[in-house]
């Protein structure tokens, strides 16, 4: 056990791949990567740099001399240059033009870019594994029917699947907004100290053409196609707020389902999966407690409270740079990510093992469903040769009683035998009984669930079967 502060997003909740992609090593690989295609641009271009002093870079790209970059940084109090030091000391030959023409920018943004497109990958892949359970959960049970709820007051019966359909569309306009951010993805580039690229212009004597095919160059050697056409010394910040805006909205999207389902557990109508040996409360042993769902919408609230860090940062940037988003974004930005991928994980476990306890959703459902169904019946008596002015007074004080009945005396719901045994209906038993089928008042829900998957959802599973199949264990 540590004697000092654990970050619980990396020791509890969030995945050995997204904990990977913000570490130090992975960034400073990428610092790496970045100087070594700048040379290789620089040389490509007429610079006076070897494939010697090239291939040395390469040769140490990923073995990091991280004792003498932390012991120089302690004296110079810069990170970029005491790597760039470090560098240059495995480096002897290709030392003189590491980071040359650069300012710290280049890798630091660069990488950044570069680590939160890798994590919106990561989060995309997870989300379509999640979405992929509930498409299936959904047309599992689109024909059961179950209560609606408006205000959570019983309200016009749905069905299970055509509920589950609601979740999986919030979920859909996260993908959709994620994808749109995914295509937009640019890196920085080669912009030099306030982004005019003079450090460049005179590095090539004054040759604007191959400054511009430098910037090129770097990007798609690292990759990518597109880079921002003007920054100052930083790329626009905005991009990190439109990055967490997206991972906010899986959020809410997560938060709002996993709030339902704490509602269905209470109603004993569906609950997230609980293990043999699981331990609901410490006190009382019969307790099934929806922790996962639970802390879903914990972590969902620290990251929809978190978009406001880069809405901030974006806002009070001075002219071409300031440092005063530094130490915010090294904070905001990684768990951000890592508190969305902890949210996903859970949601694909939590999706892929739902119970839904059928007896007991018909059993809520009949005890509402007569007065729901007392439309119908009025039209069927009146059909019957009955006044719909004396019928629809009937029903009113047959409802008020078999309410009162209920709610003070807590007994069933005798409203329908009631109307059977009031000679104005003019109704049987069997009558009755086939109008309150519950099957007759869930509208298109099934129709629904099944337009829904197939028009909108199953595209999206089809174009990305080979990423499915994610199981998920969590850490506790």
């Amino acid at each position: 056990m540590s004697s000092t502060y654990e970050n619980p997003l990396i020791t509890r909740y969030a995945s050995r791949e997204m904990t990977e992609l913000f570490s130090s090593d992975t960034k400073f690989k990428t610092w790496r990567s970045l100087w070594i295609a700048l040379a290789e641009a620089e040389k490509e271009l007429g610079l006076d740099i070897s494939d010697e002093q090239i291939e040395e870079m390469k040769r140490y790209k990923n073995d990091i001399n991280y004792e003498v970059a932390m012991k120089r940084e302690k004296e110079t109090r810069h990170d970029v240059m005491s790597h760039v030091y470090a560098f240059g000391v495995q480096c002897p030959k290709a030392k003189p033009i590491i980071h040359l023409g650069a300012t710290s920018a280049y890798v630091g943004d660069n990488t950044d870019i570069i680590v939160m497109d890798q994590a919106l990958k990561l989060i995309q892949k997870k989300l379509i594994n999640f979405m992929d359970n509930m498409a299936t959960f959904a047309l599992k049970y689109k024909d059961l029917p179950t209560l609606g709820f408006t205000h959570f007051q019983p309200a016009q019966l749905t069905t299970v699947g055509k509920r589950a359909t609601l979740w999986l569309m919030d979920f859909l306009m996260d993908y959709e907004d994620l994808e749109y951010v995914l295509s937009t993805i640019s890196l920085r580039g080669v912009k030099g100290t306030t982004g005019t690229q003079a450090s460049f212009l005179s590095l090539f004597d004054g040759d604007h053409q191959k400054v511009k095919e430098l910037d090129k160059l770097v990007t798609e050697k690292m990759g990518y196609q597109k880079i921002f056409p003007v920054t100052g010394q930083t790329y626009s910040r905005k991009l990190d707020y439109r990055i967490l805006s997206v991972l906010s909205s899986i959020a809410q999207s997560a938060h709002k389902m996993t709030n339902d389902l704490r509602l269905l557990q209470h109603l004993k109508e569906v609950e997230e999966p609980f293990e043999t040996n699981q331990i609901g409360s410490s006190a009382m042993a019969y307790k099934r407690n929806p922790m996962r769902s639970e802390r879903v919408a914990s972590l969902a609230r620290y990251v929809i409270s978190n978009i406001m860090n880069p809405a901030m940062t974006v806002s009070t940037q001075w002219f071409e740079r300031t440092l005063d988003d530094s130490a915010n974004r090294r904070i905001s930005i990684p768990e951000a990510f890592l508190a969305v991928d902890a949210i996903l994980e859970i949601c694909i476990n939590v999706s892929s093992g739902l119970v839904v306890y059928e007896k007991v959703i018909q059993q809520h459902v009949m005890s509402e469903l007569p007065f729901m169904a007392t439309e119908n019946i009025m039209m069927e008596a009146v059909k019957q040769g009955g006044d719909r002015q004396e019928l629809h007074e009937k029903i009113r004080s047959h409802s008020m009683e078999a309410a009162k009945q209920v709610k003070m005396e807590g007994k069933p719901n005798d409203l329908l035998m009631r109307i059977a045994e009031d000679e104005t209906f003019k109704l049987t038993k069997d009558n009755i009984d086939r109008l309150v089928n519950p099957t007759l008042y869930i509208g298109r829900g099934p129709q629904q669930v099944v337009e829904f998957i197939e028009e909108h959802i199953r595209p999206i599973i089809e174009r990305n079967k080979e990423i499915l199949g994610l199981e998920i264990d969590l850490k506790v």
